[in-house]
């Protein structure tokens, strides 16, 4: 590999971040000034993710030591000493990494980054971002992983281990024949850039990661994330989240997200589908307020099933827009405070309702109330109520659910499985067990953003690849290049087993 382009780029990233000096500045002065600086100590690291190599140290020298003669003196990684040219050797290169990392560890771990490493860590990210080319884009896909620990757990008699700040944690078994386990590590969380509703695609590029202990509930701590980077400048539009985020206390996730202006588009656990109480008489359900005489049929329809057909498709859809008819329209945003007003159906012209009779001179095939409420409650007695931030805190989000336009733009959210199969993949930076033989947060947080760095630059020449390709199509009057399939379904391979010879 001709090591002159990737050195270049990452020295860009390196310098834009300006992590390095801010580094240097926390470090202890020793006798004599250290052979091997921040800067080149980063460059080494970043160098051995984009090499696909693993994230030990041993690496990381034998990367340094493998540039052309003339960047190892530019860089520093051979020396003149009084005895002459000086190489870097394995021990400078663990001592400096291990002040390192102490200096952005916390002075006692709690299962968090401490303050410097997420601001060096988000500076490494979003200076990668801007030498990949800016996304286009503010949506956002968010998720966790699992990162397991180099070192064993603690003994079941009781005791330390290697490492005191991973800990036990949960993963799933998505794969064919896998169940749920128990590991012994980190979560890994990123958030992936999405393209925007109706806007153009764009390359998904990881903007920012987290690594926390075991112990600390992902989705509150990621908060804090998100925060940043609005406090940075950064606009977050759309915020696509499975349920693992959608069935956490309102006030660790979806009341502080929306607080930043964002939209969330979130997958419902089971149990908050369906009726969820009332307020001033409406009904809760799924996120949205809904008039008292909702056919209970409609409010308790969920998601569409996996590999459903396209005629259970096109009914499930005909019964969600029946639903929608029943829904309290908004007719305000939301204020700084989280509060919205919504108006009465029938008011609407969306069913026709004896209590509206206005709304009776509608065409007959709006839906009828045919049993309206004897007593009349404030939503029906009233043509608008407010709502507080308080109702449907969790499930409140940008799309009806079920509705299609929920499946379209929750299909989005794909982006971040996609991200952690190319940082697992064995091809690449594979972020199994023995990937990193590091202990604690902060040196293997460090190794796990240049890794993701690394992927950003890989998807990024990729994506500006198919861009050219495709105006070379275009230009000649060709239909743009799909990318086909490759994973079939179990139908698929059983129809080939048993196709005739």
């Amino acid at each position: 590999m001709n090591a002159a382009r990737p050195l270049a780029r990452l020295e860009q990233i390196v310098d834009a971040s300006a992590v390095a000096p801010r580094i240097d500045a926390m470090l202890p002065v020793g006798a004599r000034p250290r052979q091997l600086q921040v800067r080149t100590l980063l460059l080494g690291m970043l160098f051995t993710a984009v090499d696909g190599r693993p994230a030990h140290l041993k690496r990381v020298h034998e990367a340094l030591l493998g540039l052309p003669e003339a960047e190892r003196r530019r860089l520093g990684v051979i020396a003149e000493w009084n005895g002459g040219p000086h190489p870097l050797t394995y021990r400078q290169v663990e001592r400096s990494f291990a002040l390192v990392a102490g200096a952005l560890a916390k002075e006692h771990p709690d299962g968090t980054p401490s303050k410097a490493l997420s601001e060096v860590l988000d500076a490494l990210m979003e200076a990668s971002a801007e030498a990949s080319g800016q996304p286009g884009s503010s949506s956002l896909a968010v998720d966790w992983t699992d990162l397991e620990a180099w070192s064993r757990p603690p003994p079941r008699k009781g005791g330390e281990c290697a490492d005191g700040e991973a800990s036990w944690g949960h993963r799933r078994g998505d794969a064919p024949g896998a169940t749920d386990e128990a590991f012994f590590g980190y979560y890994l969380q990123a958030a992936t850039t999405v393209k925007d509703e109706h806007g153009p695609q764009v390359p998904e590029l990881v903007r920012r990661i987290l690594l926390t202990s075991c112990h600390v509930d992902p989705p509150p701590a990621f908060v804090p994330v998100l925060q940043r980077m609005v406090a940075d400048g950064h606009k977050i539009g759309d915020v696509l989240a499975d349920s693992g985020y959608a069935y956490r206390v309102a006030e660790h996730w979806a009341l502080p997200v929306r607080r930043l202006g964002a939209s969330l588009i979130q997958d419902l656990h089971p149990g908050d589908r369906g009726p969820n109480g009332t307020h001033m008489g409406a009904i809760c359900a799924n996120g949205s307020l809904y008039c008292p005489a909702t056919p209970t049929a409609l409010l308790e329809l969920s998601p569409l099933a996996r590999g459903a057909t396209d005629a259970q498709t096109a009914a499930r859809d005909q019964l969600t827009a029946e639903l929608a008819r029943y829904k309290l329209s908004p007719i305000t945003g939301r204020d700084r405070d989280g509060y919205h007003r919504v108006a009465c159906p029938a008011s609407q012209g969306k069913l026709r309702c004896p209590l509206r009779p206005a709304s009776m001179t509608l065409p007959p095939n709006r839906p009828e109330v045919l049993t309206p409420p004897q007593h009349r409650p404030t939503c029906c007695s009233q043509r608008t109520l407010t709502v507080p931030p308080q109702i449907n805190a969790k499930t409140a989000q940008k799309h009806d659910y079920p509705s299609p336009q929920h499946r379209r733009s929750y299909a989005r959210r794909s982006a971040a499985e996609r991200a952690y199969a190319t940082v697992k993949d064995p091809a690449t930076n594979d972020l199994s067990r023995g990937w990193c033989r590091l202990t604690g947060l902060s040196g293997t947080a460090l190794f796990a953003a240049t890794v993701f760095v690394a992927r950003k630059l890989r998807i990024a020449d990729a994506f500006a690849a198919r861009q050219a390709e495709n105006q070379r199509r275009a230009a000649r009057g060709l239909a743009p290049k799909r990318r086909q399939r490759r994973r079939q379904t179990a139908d698929d391979l059983t129809a080939a087993a048993n196709a005739p010879p």
